[in-house]
């Protein structure tokens, strides 16, 4: 199936790491012709993610990012329609999580960085490209829910209501924004072997436990995976698609 992505420029949030769906989506981006710009608070794994995108033939850079600043964001922004010229999809990708606990231990400081990173920062981001994707009547805007953003995750709602929260702004955002010729969807990943669990300080038991079998028997979700899903979602074949989430996990 031809996706029509040929010549089209995509930011990519929280591209850094070398096994993380951030890379995975830049390179099968680039795979289908997208000129890719990604951003990450580590800027040497970005540029790595860069240079991958290049040797497979397409334009890239890379820029450091914290996307819970928005002076940072406005800044890269700035940077990628200096270098590109146009943005035709953002991929609302850097996330995080804490420590799953039972909510009665969390803390406000957990609560924030949850809140913070996955939910306002994805609305921060969002809002600095959305001017020139409205002055366009042109955009895909594709978020990372989870799968614990659909439903009660014992010992993980604060993380889940950060994704959760995706969800249901995806779908209003997805309404304000149609007339405009922009499309707004995001994505609810399964349990992926990427670095999000160390990142996140999860015990290194659940990786042993939880991780590890699933990795083994075939059953995690790749950055693959969810590259081919946002291919589709950037590309003009899911033209008539807003406002959805899409689970892509495996299993139901």
């Amino acid at each position: 199936m031809e996706l029509g992505l040929q010549g089209k420029v995509a930011i990519i949030t929280g591209a850094g790491s070398q096994i993380g769906f951030g890379k995975g989506i830049a390179t099968v981006l680039a795979k289908e012709g997208c000129d890719v710009a990604v951003s990450d608070v580590n800027l040497e794994g970005a540029e790595q993610t860069a240079a991958a995108v290049r040797a497979l033939g397409r334009k890239a850079k890379a820029f450091p990012m914290d996307v819970t600043k928005a002076d940072d964001v406005r800044a890269m922004v700035d940077g990628v329609l200096k270098e590109f010229g146009k943005i035709d999809i953002l991929v609302n990708n850097a996330g995080v999580g804490t420590q799953p606990k039972p909510f009665v231990d969390t803390t406000e400081a957990e609560w924030d960085t949850n809140l913070n990173i996955n939910l306002r920062g994805t609305m921060i981001c969002t809002k600095a490209v959305l001017p020139h994707m409205i002055s366009r009547k042109s955009g895909k805007i594709i978020s990372m829910s989870s799968t614990a953003g659909l439903a009660g995750m014992r010992t993980g709602g604060v993380y889940g209501a950060a994704k959760g929260g995706i969800v249901i702004w995806t779908q209003a955002l997805a309404l304000e924004v149609a007339e405009a010729g922009i499309n707004v969807n995001c994505i609810a990943p399964g349990l992926g072997a990427t670095g999000f669990h160390k990142a996140s300080d999860f015990p290194p038991e659940y990786y042993e436990k939880v991780v590890k079998p699933l990795l083994a028997a075939g059953k995690t979700t790749t950055p693959e995976d969810i590259g081919n899903a946002v291919a589709f979602l950037a590309s003009d074949v899911s033209i008539k698609i807003t406002g959805q989430c899409l689970r892509v996990s495996g299993t139901m």
